[in-house]
């Protein structure tokens, strides 16, 4: 059902989510719009929609806007998860629709800025998540853990195959998940965006940020490079110290694992370098994907006048 407190939808504070791929400049766009909308006494607010960038010290591999490049605008969501603790979208859809609602009781513009997808979904629109059964879950894991993965994904593909063909055969938290939800008497996991989404809150716009293909994984490439240049490794080391590889989550992040391979001798700095930014160009084209399926999204492309937005 979705969210109309306020006396109308127009007269609410709306919900913006400034969306895209990686590397398209949704941070600089999401600063644009609260700035402008401040200028004109809305007290906007960004909320963090990158899964990644929940994550404390995960900093220069997540392209985390420093505090000091924040304008003086409240962000929230980031920082809020040790690197050894998991941020299932489960778990984040509560603290940020919380968020949202804060920020609007106090008269602002909520603005979501981010690229996960599956993340972006579970707060704009009216999404569901399954039940959980720990006890099922542990069970699963040790199944994993004696029989491997692929017993599992064949199972999943034989009870679902629809999810089976959404989820990466290597993500095998994935697999586990989708099984133990099958075990609880759903017919399908259902996480995904439903075919018809309905709106969490009316009053809400989802701009997309667009950059051409070929101008994108130039950027993409260059700024993996910096990554490294500017201390990913020293980055990686300090988090390791703090759990980063006992962390489901935070220890798969692209980069961060590569960084993981070349400190343990298993990849050269070419070749984490390299890795890094096949798999960065990848998960680019799987957020476009992802992203195109929102039904009313606003696509915007560089140069950006937030003006003509703003008045709408």
């Amino acid at each position: 059902m979705n969210d109309t407190s306020g006396s109308t939808p127009e007269a609410a504070p709306r919900l913006w989510a400034v969306v895209g791929a990686t590397g398209t400049g949704k941070s600089e766009l999401a600063l644009n719009i609260a700035e402008n909308l401040r200028s004109r006494g809305n007290p906007a607010e960004i909320i963090n929609v990158d899964a990644m960038q929940l994550y404390r010290g995960m900093d220069i591999g997540t392209a985390k806007l420093p505090l000091g490049e924040r304008r003086g605008i409240p962000h929230h969501l980031f920082d809020v998860r040790d690197v050894d603790e998991e941020a299932a979208v489960a778990w984040y859809q509560p603290e940020a629709r919380a968020a949202v609602r804060d920020v609007q009781r106090r008269g602002g513009d909520a603005i979501l800025v981010g690229g996960s997808g599956l993340y972006v979904s579970s707060v704009v629109f009216d999404f569901r998540f399954p039940p959980r059964d720990e006890s099922v879950r542990v069970r699963l894991e040790a199944e994993l853990a004696e029989y491997g993965a692929d017993a599992l994904l064949a199972r999943l593909q034989a009870a679902d195959p629809a999810t089976a063909a959404r989820i990466d055969p290597k993500n095998s938290r994935r697999v586990v998940r989708a099984l133990e939800v099958l075990e609880q008497g759903a017919a399908t996991h259902g996480a995904a965006l439903p075919t018809t989404p309905t709106l969490w809150q009316q009053n809400t716009r989802v701009i997309g940020v667009h950059v051409e293909r070929s101008a994108l994984v130039e950027r993409l490439d260059a700024r993996v490079n910096r990554m490294w240049a500017q201390g990913l490794l020293a980055e990686v080391e300090e988090l390791r110290v703090r759990g980063l590889e006992r962390g489901v989550t935070a220890s798969r992040a692209i980069g961060y694992a590569q960084a993981l391979g070349q400190l343990d001798g298993r990849l050269s700095e070419a070749e984490a370098i390299a890795e890094t930014q096949a798999l960065t160009r990848r998960y680019a084209r799987r957020q476009v994907s992802w992203f195109k399926r929102y039904p009313g999204i606003e696509w915007v492309e560089h140069p950006i006048d937030v003006s003509p937005l703003i008045a709408d």
